[in-house]
């Protein structure tokens, strides 16, 4: 059987409901109707049930969801009910801002180590993760099953660094090099191009 194709923004929006349902049970909620989970979320409630749809049937007519239930529901789909091990390359200043940022764990994912031209002890003791030189990367990548890296390296090595972690077996991509990569079919790469954002706002306060 073929899987099912999910479109990504569905998949993004997912992400969105989740961490809604997260500020609802911390304010101790425990159901919440579509109406009030799309406008958490900020999403129209039509779309909010289509997007369900795709992974079955949630909530009960007239009583809504469940906000403890379809928050676990939405952890399976999303595959982070166990710490997904992530590396991140590049560890100058935007990756050693990333990896100080307390939030990966506690959204269900783990950075095992970091890869740099610069990988000293003292670097790992001031980020507080291994530090590996760039040569240890398929190594390690291999040994850990590793599926999912962060790139924060300069744009005009980033398709490089693409190409071995593609090669040696990652298949998701978060990018913040300032470059669109190739990489084959199977491998999800998203980019996250800060210049960009901020043109994106300044069209709309003009």
């Amino acid at each position: 059987m073929s899987k099912l194709v999910i479109p990504r923004k569905t998949v993004y929006r997912l992400s969105l409901y989740y961490r809604a349902l997260q500020r609802l049970r911390t304010g101790k909620m425990a159901t919440v109707s579509s109406a009030a989970l799309a406008k958490a979320a900020g999403v129209k409630a039509t779309q909010l049930r289509k997007d369900l749809t795709y992974f079955g049937q949630f909530g009960t007519r007239g009583l809504g969801y469940s906000v403890e239930a379809l928050g676990k529901q939405l952890t399976d789909v999303l595959g982070t009910t166990r710490l997904q091990p992530v590396i991140l390359v590049g560890a100058g200043n935007l990756g050693a801002a990333l990896l100080r940022y307390p939030g990966f764990a506690k959204e269900g994912f783990e950075v095992l180590a970091a890869f740099d031209l610069k990988a000293t002890k003292t670097r790992a003791r001031e980020l507080g993760v291994k530090v590996l030189p760039m040569t240890k990367l398929g190594e390690f990548i291999g040994e850990h099953h590793i599926k999912m890296a962060i790139l924060t390296v300069p744009g005009v090595v980033a398709q490089e660094v693409a190409n071995q972690l593609v090669e040696a077996g990652v298949l998701a991509v978060l990018n913040f090099a300032p470059i669109i990569l190739q990489v084959p079919d199977n491998v999800v790469v998203n980019n996250v191009d800060l210049a960009i954002e901020l043109e994106n706002l300044s069209y709309f306060i003009q």
